[in-house]
């Protein structure tokens, strides 16, 4: 396996019988990257919906679905955020359009006799289990994490995703009242140019991150 980095024109896709349309797929794929770089085109309120009412629709475990988000948009809470992350990523989230917040609800528990009528007995069952619903919020959260990313990609925006935070900090900032709990940032617009400076890196072969038996 090489490590060279190259530009995107110059790799060689495999193209595997998929059921959307090649376009499609580098869209959400192939030709997204991570971006630092927005212009001020504005992200809106109801894009931002609109990208949720698509990706809520992945499954998490007992479709617990513990993703909440904060919009942070005004340059008075970006201030607020940008105290807690570190100090490479904070110029980025002073400048992106929006960034969002991506948390987990612990109490996600609440929920069950909605989301998963036949189970809400668990659901009473967690109550007392702080530990364990923590565990399953943090779990779910970063499955729905990556479906966010795809979600954005599909409605025309570019994300930035990124850790490097004081999730203590910002919990404490931000969620003192709701008691979710902070996991990653991902800063969202239009990017600007090719929104990063490195070109495109290599990725492993399927061969090389499967076994089978």
């Amino acid at each position: 396996m090489t490590t060279d980095t190259t530009v995107l024109d110059g790799l060689d896709f495999p193209t595997p019988s998929l059921a959307v349309a090649d376009d499609v797929a580098d869209l959400l794929f192939r030709s997204a990257r991570t971006v630092g770089a927005f212009t001020d085109e504005p992200v809106t309120d109801e894009e931002l919906a609109g990208v949720y009412d698509l990706i809520k629709w992945g499954p998490t475990a007992i479709n617990t679905t513990p993703l909440r988000l904060l919009v942070v948009r005004t340059p008075e809470a970006r201030e607020r955020l940008s105290k807690h992350v570190n100090e490479g990523n904070r110029d980025r989230v002073l400048a992106a359009p929006v960034t969002l917040i991506v948390a987990s609800d612990p109490g996600f528990h609440r929920h069950m006799p909605t989301l998963a009528p036949h189970m809400a007995a668990l659901g009473e069952a967690l109550d007392p289990q702080v530990e364990q619903r923590e565990q399953m919020a943090r779990m779910n959260t970063l499955i729905q994490f990556g479906y966010l990313i795809v979600g954005l990609r599909a409605a025309g925006l570019d994300a930035g995703p990124m850790a490097g935070l004081d999730t203590a900090g910002v919990d404490a900032e931000f969620f003192a009242e709701n008691g979710w709990q902070s996991q990653l940032i991902i800063n969202v617009g239009h990017r600007e140019g090719e929104g990063t400076h490195y070109p495109r890196a290599a990725r492993h072969t399927y061969d090389e991150v499967s076994l089978t038996v």
